[in-house]
């Protein structure tokens, strides 16, 4: 198919179909006993408002230089038009975002994608992980997810290779995110996963191998009318356990709810409410783009174990306006344990330049 049309087919706007009021959707909750079971549940789960696939990791080079990779797709159910018999009526809409943290550059290399779902050039499988935008993919093979995303700044050609069993979060797979029952997300992390494959960038093309942790999570109601955005690390310790750790803001930068798991290298997981985790900010950086001011330094105390989170560099903001409408700040850190290294993950800082409405 010519490049344009099919630029056009995938971007086509949204006033084609805007003749069609916006129709009352009732939206799934999610809800305990999940009753997850794979691969199914790897896959979409169109029926509810919001889903992402979200792999994170660190890289290291043949010449031993480390960065920072990110490769997110994300799904929306916009209730738009859902009767509509065209083919334009955007049902279901794909985005993706890809980053490269390299301290060479001093700053987040970044792109993204946005699409409705259809004519064979977006899609979200519902059997498996397999979502796809364009030449932009990301899907399972297995027990490996094979990423390709051609950006115009970078080439990213891995494979995230399991290593361990599936950590679900919350009670189940059912995470609360506020005080209502209502607000949970269906949320698993797949931690260490062994990456290997290609960056290529500045016209050159090196191998690298890492550890990335992987998030799928899927909600109808995901962020509460008093929550402003939320902190979040994920973090694979270099001793075979895993960290994770979130908090959900409220408007004035407190805490309005908060939640983790931690899984120590035997297996065994123990998770966290919300008087289990504490943020505390430190260290903050204003971006020279968009003027917000972000913590990029962090003490977490997540049960008895208390962490420091430094950044790989501090410009690791990134500019999705153009696709989900937000600026966030996504980043490398390292975990550290009295000035001793334990982990090497990311940390997410979201509504920072606006509240967030999902």
């Amino acid at each position: 198919m010519n490049p344009l049309r099919r630029r056009l087919l995938i971007a086509a706007p949204m006033s084609l179909v805007a003749a069609r009021a916006r129709a009352r959707v009732d939206y799934p909750p999610v809800a305990a006993p999940l009753e997850l079971a794979f691969p199914r549940d790897h896959g979409s789960h169109p029926a509810f408002r919001t889903e992402w696939w979200y792999a994170t990791g660190w890289t290291r080079d043949e010449d031993g230089v480390e960065r920072g990779v990110q490769v997110t797709f994300f799904r929306n159910r916009p209730g738009i038009a859902e009767r509509s018999q065209s083919a334009f009526a955007p049902r279901e809409l794909l985005f993706a975002h890809a980053a490269v943290a390299d301290p060479a550059v001093g700053r987040l290399v970044h792109d993204q994608r946005a699409a409705r779902a259809g004519f064979g050039l977006a899609q979200a499988s519902t059997a498996t992980t397999d979502v796809r935008i364009d030449d932009w993919t990301f899907a399972l093979d297995g027990d490996t997810y094979v990423a390709h995303v051609p950006a115009r700044e970078f080439t990213l050609a891995l494979r995230y290779r399991a290593t361990q069993a599936v950590l679900l979060q919350g009670t189940g797979g059912v995470s609360r995110k506020g005080p209502r029952p209502a607000q949970t997300s269906a949320y698993y992390s797949r931690p260490h996963l062994a990456i290997e494959g290609t960056i290529t960038s500045d016209g050159r093309r090196r191998r690298v191998r890492g550890v990335a942790w992987l998030d799928h999570e899927w909600s109808s109601d995901y962020l509460a009318d008093q929550a402003s955005g939320w902190d979040w690390i994920g973090v694979p310790l270099d001793d075979g356990g895993a960290l994770m750790a979130y908090r959900i803001r409220d408007p004035g930068g407190g805490t309005y709810w908060a939640g983790g798991a931690i899984r120590d290298a035997a297996g065994t997981t123990r998770i966290l409410g919300p008087d289990g985790v504490e943020f505390r900010p430190g260290r903050r950086w204003r971006s020279p783009r968009t003027g917000v001011d972000y913590p990029v330094a962090f003490v977490v105390r997540t049960g008895d174990l208390e962490v420091t989170l430094d950044p790989l560099m501090d410009d690791q903001e990134l500019d999705a306006r153009a696709s989900v409408g937000i600026v966030y700040w996504e980043g490398a850190v390292v975990a550290r344990v009295a000035g001793r290294a334990i982990g090497r993950g990311y940390l997410e800082l979201a509504g920072y330049a606006r509240p967030l409405r999902l």
